[in-house]
This record gives structure tokens, C-alpha cells and sequence, in this order.
């Protein structure tokens, strides 16, 4: 197999102090974005196994089934938390740089 074939590229950025907070703000902002759209998404999957989500089948789950969803969406979340954790002290970082 050969190998890649990279171009030197050396492109030339020019961005000034306010630029850079603006885009890690905005950064910030898309990856909470993001999160509130996993949290949504682990809600509607609790509401179609609990049959309460229009598109919802009629079947029921079982008890095991309830609560390896259960586990899913828990495990799901604490990542979230994780996550938010993380981009706390990123706005942080990034408010004490305003300072």
C-alpha cells in the first residue's frame, strides 16, 4: 500500500482576540445544542417504550425490556452530565479570557 500524498498547505488566518472568544462561545453554544438534542432523544425513547409516543406500537414490553432501556437512557445521560461538566469549565476558561 503506498502512502497518502499530502500537499503542504500553509494557509494564512488572521483573527483577532474578540474573533476567537466569539467562536469559542459559539462552539460552546453548538455543543450544548447538541446535548439538549441527545436528552430529547433519550425522553422520546422512554415514551415509546412506555407507549405514550404517538407512533408508539401497541405491544408491551416486558419488565427486562423496560429496564434495559432503563440502563440505556441512564447510562446516556450521565454521559451528558460528563459532557456538561466539561463545557462548564470551558465557558469558564473562556470567561476568565473576557476578564
Amino acid at each position: 500500500m503506498s502512502q497518502a500524498n499530502i500537499p503542504n498547505i500553509t494557509p494564512e488566518i488572521s483573527i483577532d482576540r474578540e474573533d476567537v472568544i466569539n467562536l469559542l462561545l459559539a462552539s460552546i453554544a453548538l455543543e450544548e445544542l447538541g446535548l439538549a438534542h441527545i436528552i430529547n432523544a433519550e425522553g422520546e425513547k422512554i415514551q415509546y417504550a412506555l407507549g405514550t409516543l404517538n407512533t408508539s406500537p401497541g405491544s408491551i414490553l416486558e419488565i427486562d425490556d423496560l429496564i434495559n432501556i432503563n440502563e440505556s437512557v441512564q447510562s446516556t445521560l450521565e454521559t451528558v452530565l460528563k459532557k456538561e461538566l466539561l463545557l462548564q469549565t470551558k465557558l469558564k476558561n473562556v470567561l476568565d479570557i473576557i476578564e
